[in-house]
């Protein structure tokens, strides 16, 4: 089998021409499950027969001239807060482990009218919060992939899937993409349905997609938004330009390694111009804000539920959701009204063409006690701007280091053709992660 892990963009073409059949391609990411999964556990569900009788099914209608897209035939893993049809959504609960969904969540509509091949249900921290799951980082077995999207990240690492369905609250997608050495979008907020999708704060909870590609994200996306919006041609052409801006003073979080393979990643861009941008005033008040905002969505959810099922609730998720109950309008309010306050500030500096850059992470990733540190996600989770994760280099023993990007609202477009051309400028070696012993 390959070093590499298979993208989207490879295998459609062989899809469409039949040199490759969907039950072909099944059973590569199946022999890829039973050499990872055991050790990494990146999955909570999985039905292999019934797997097969759909890729028969979607093998026979390209050979019937009935071919849907990209995406026909491509096995797909979701995250298990997001329902699918006949399939538990245990939302890292042991009492809804056995919670059958009675229909798919309109994303999961989208991808299954497009061909998709849902394989099953990766796993998520407890009520996607940040409550450790029992998912490994492929890259290094004693580490955490992140979370809570933890086990889609690292089922695309491996190669068990070919993209991925995850959210995120605060750095759910980035985070864990980071760790495992894959890429992400999270979209503007609003841009791709939730129906269907376990809430975990509803003012800041958005759908995005993981693959090991830019490309893929691309096609994955122009799948799941709503309108549709063309992006698989625009990263095919390249931006028409791009103007690259850090932020000032902003990377003091990251952890020395970590920067300075950031800094080298960023030389590879070319032309190599970056330009500064001055932090806006009330950007440090951002955790804070974020922390009231999800807190009280959060209670507003679960705080019934964790009433009467405490013991289903572990630590953080318990602590977050009574920190909720605990505040007060004017917190709310306040918070509100800096993301107002903000979101007006950086609408005049996020333009057209501009796309901030930033460490995905401030950390390599951490022991499995913790799903790390969410530091340079969460103010664009709480501002509602979309954001692509791009791996653009390795630490010392190994473990991958990606980059952020972020443009301003419903501009994925020309995020992801920018996060393309970074892709290419990095030249990351895409692999697949060692063999557990």
């Amino acid at each position: 089998m390959p070093d590499e892990p298979l993208t989207i963009s490879a295998a459609a073409p062989l899809i469409r021409t039949g040199e490759l059949t969907p039950s072909e391609l099944l059973e590569q990411c199946l022999r890829r499950i039973d050499i990872y999964e055991p050790a990494v556990q990146a999955w909570v569900y999985l039905d292999r027969q019934r797997a097969r009788r759909e890729a028969e099914r979607l093998t026979d209608a390209v050979k019937k001239g009935d071919y849907r897209g990209p995406l026909h035939g491509i096995p797909i893993g979701v995250k298990d807060i997001i329902d699918v049809f006949d399939m538990p959504t245990g939302c890292g609960s042991k009492l809804w482990a056995n919670s059958y969904a009675r229909r798919d969540a309109t994303v999961v509509e989208r991808l299954r009218a497009a061909g998709a091949l849902i394989l099953g249900k990766t796993v998520t921290t407890p009520f996607a919060f940040t409550d450790p799951p029992k998912t490994r980082n492929p890259w290094n077995l004693d580490r955490t992939p992140g979370g809570s999207s933890s086990g889609s990240a690292a089922a695309v690492a491996c190669g068990m899937c070919l993209g991925a369905l995850g959210t995120q609250t605060g750095g759910s997608l980035t985070r864990p993409a980071s760790y495992c050495g894959v890429c992400s979008l999270k979209p503007s907020y609003g841009r791709v349905s939730v129906e269907g999708v376990l809430p975990l704060a509803p003012d800041l909870d958005h759908v995005g997609v993981m693959a090991n590609c830019v490309r893929d994200l691309a096609i994955l996306f122009e799948v799941i938004a709503a309108p549709v919006l063309a992006c698989t041609s625009l990263v095919d052409s390249g931006p028409d330009q791009v103007e690259l801006y850090q932020l000032h003073d902003y990377f003091d979080a990251a952890e020395p390694d970590l920067l300075e393979i950031y800094r080298t990643a960023t030389r590879a861009i070319e032309p190599p111009e970056v330009r500064q941008l001055k932090l806006p005033t009330g950007f440090s008040e951002i955790p804070s804000a974020h922390l009231t905002t999800m807190s009280v969505g959060a209670a507003s959810v679960h705080a019934e539920r964790l009433n009467r099922h405490g013991d289903d609730y572990p630590p953080r998720i318990r602590e977050l959701i009574q920190q909720g109950l605990m505040s007060t309008a004017i917190d709310l309010s306040n918070a509100s009204r800096l993301r107002i306050q903000l979101r007006r500030q950086f609408k005049k500096a996020l333009k057209e063409f501009t796309v901030l850059m930033t460490p995905a992470t401030s950390d390599l990733p951490p022991s499995l006690e913790t799903t790390g540190r969410p530091v340079f996600n969460f103010p664009w989770s709480f501002l509602e701007y979309p954001t692509v994760s791009v791996p653009a280099g390795r630490s010392e023993v190994g473990l991958p280091v990606s980059i952020q990007l972020i443009a301003g609202d419903n501009n994925e477009p020309h995020l992801l053709a920018s996060a393309a051309w970074a892709e290419r400028c990095f030249a990351f070696p895409h692999r697949l992660p060692p063999v557990p012993a």
